[in-house]
Formats: C-alpha cells, sequence, structure tokens
C-alpha cells in the first residue's frame, strides 16, 4: 500500500485549510494495470470538527474490498457554506488528476459520508453542475462529478427534522432562511444525482430517521438510482458498528448493523455507472 498527503487550499478561501490523505493498494502481478474504484471518506462532527472514527477505520474496509480510499479533513466552522463543498470538489478533481499514476478508475470516484460529513457528500450529489461549487474553483462540472454516493446516518434536512447545530456551524446562527433552504438538500434532488448508497437506524436520537426518509422520497420522485437500509435499533454515529471504531464506547458496537459494510462492497461490484 502506497500513502500520499495532499494538502489543499480554495482560492480565495479566507481560513482553513483541507487535507487530502490517500491510501492506495499496490499494483499485483496477476493485473498490474487495474483501475481500481476510489472512496473518499469523509468524516462526521457536525460541521465542527472532523470525526476520527469515521475516518482511517473506514478507509481500512474500502481498501479490504480491493478499492483505493482517500480521507479529507475539511475545513469546518468558522468556514461557512461553501467552502466544504469546494474543497470536496477540488479533493475529486484531485483524484482524477492522479488517476493514471494512482491506477484509479476515473468513472469510478465514489464519495463515503458520515452524519454532517453525509450532508457534504450529498451536497456534492446535488451541487456538482452547479457554478457555486466548480466555478469557485477553478474546474469543470465533469471534473468534480462524484461517480456515486455512500450516505451513512445523513444530515439532509434543515427543514422540521433537522439536526439544528450541523446548520448552525455550517451557516451560522443568523442565516438567512433562504440560504437554509439551498442546503436542504432534499429539495435540491434532480434527475443528475449519481447513484446512492444509504443506511440510517430508526433508534437514532441525533440525526432523525425522517432526514433519510425525506432524502429517500425525493430521489424516488427524480429516479435517481439508490439502496436504502434502515436498521431497527442503533445510536447515532456508529461508524463502522464495530469494536474497532466504538473504543471504550460499549454503545457503538451494534452487530446488527455492521452488515452495512458487506452491503455496500455489493453494491460497489454491482453498479454500472460507467453506462449512465
Amino acid at each position: 500500500m502506497k500513502f500520499d498527503r495532499i494538502n489543499m487550499t480554495v482560492q480565495g478561501q479566507k481560513t482553513g485549510e483541507a487535507r487530502l490523505t490517500a491510501y492506495l493498494l499496490d499494483p499485483v502481478s496477476v493485473s498490474p494495470q487495474k483501475k481500481r474504484p476510489l472512496v473518499i471518506v469523509v468524516p462526521g462532527g457536525g460541521y465542527q470538527r472532523c470525526s476520527d472514527r469515521e475516518r482511517e477505520p473506514v478507509a481500512m474496509k474500502f481498501l479490504a474490498m480491493g478499492c483505493h480510499a482517500c480521507v479529507l479533513d475539511y475545513s469546518v466552522s468558522p468556514n461557512r457554506f461553501p467552502v466544504a463543498l469546494r474543497e470536496l470538489a477540488l479533493a475529486i478533481a484531485t483524484v482524477r488528476d492522479h488517476a493514471e499514476d494512482w491506477y484509479v478508475d476515473p468513472e469510478s470516484v465514489l464519495v463515503c459520508g458520515f452524519s454532517a460529513g453525509g450532508h457534504l457528500a450529498c451536497s456534492i450529489g446535488t451541487f456538482w453542475n452547479r457554478a457555486v461549487t466548480y466555478e469557485g474553483i477553478g474546474r469543470t462540472a465533469e471534473e468534480v462529478r462524484p461517480s456515486g454516493l455512500i450516505l451513512c446516518y445523513p444530515v439532509i434536512t434543515a427543514g422540521e427534522h433537522c439536526h439544528e447545530g450541523s446548520f448552525e456551524e455550517l451557516l451560522g446562527e443568523d442565516a438567512m432562511p433562504e440560504l437554509r433552504q439551498a442546503v436542504s438538500l432534499e429539495l435540491r434532488v434532480t434527475d443528475q444525482m449519481p447513484p446512492v448508497f444509504l443506511w440510517h437506524t430508526v433508534t437514532d436520537d441525533t440525526v432523525p430517521v425522517e432526514s433519510s426518509l425525506l432524502l429517500a422520497v425525493a430521489m424516488q420522485r427524480n429516479h435517481v438510482n439508490f439502496e436504502m437500509h434502515i436498521y431497527p435499533s442503533g445510536c447515532h454515529g456508529l461508524s463502522l458498528a464495530a469494536e474497532e471504531t466504538a473504543g471504550d464506547q460499549d454503545y457503538l458496537v451494534e452487530p446488527g448493523c455492521q452488515s452495512w459494510v458487506l452491503l455496500v462492497q455489493s453494491w460497489i461490484e454491482n453498479q454500472r455507472w460507467k453506462k449512465r
């Protein structure tokens, strides 16, 4: 496995600097030229921080699936929208810039986001073809387009079932209602959204499951290709739902939710985004 770390600064950004850490599988003798999917892991943390439990341990799981992986440490509060969105867009474009030397399939660059990182991942899925995203970093829409999204208990709506803290950090406490509506992502879904894998738990008392249900309804109405799994129990922030990401917090071990890793592996293997 090779290891690369890239610091990325969005032009015109006043504060903060994103960091993209790449974990790359070495070419093997049986297929030395094989181009693999790459998954950019976007940790949660309420737009206040980037959670360690949703960073490298998740990247290692994608490596075990035969995918390359990156972790994006994006700018959080006091940075405001669209700084982190542009950083993620730049990360996608950067991966495509390195597609040849990293042995990455440029048509299989996916984003996996958790909680507020799920909001950021879903944002690039709904804003990739809007000027606010790509013009600010001097790229084209196609360069920043994600091939697929993996959304894990994501923050989605700024409406009735919102996680208020995430939106306060993303927009500021005095954000205009029009701006809140603009980043309420169930309202931004179109048929140009890439394929989505989505999971949540019914008993999440931090980001209500209704957030994901609202997104699913919007995706269905717009004919977006998606797969959704709702688990009956489990708290917020499970990550892998296993001991390796729980530390000394036993409540973060939820055997019933651990299957999302196998399910997303099957989803990645069976997707046909190249033909969309």
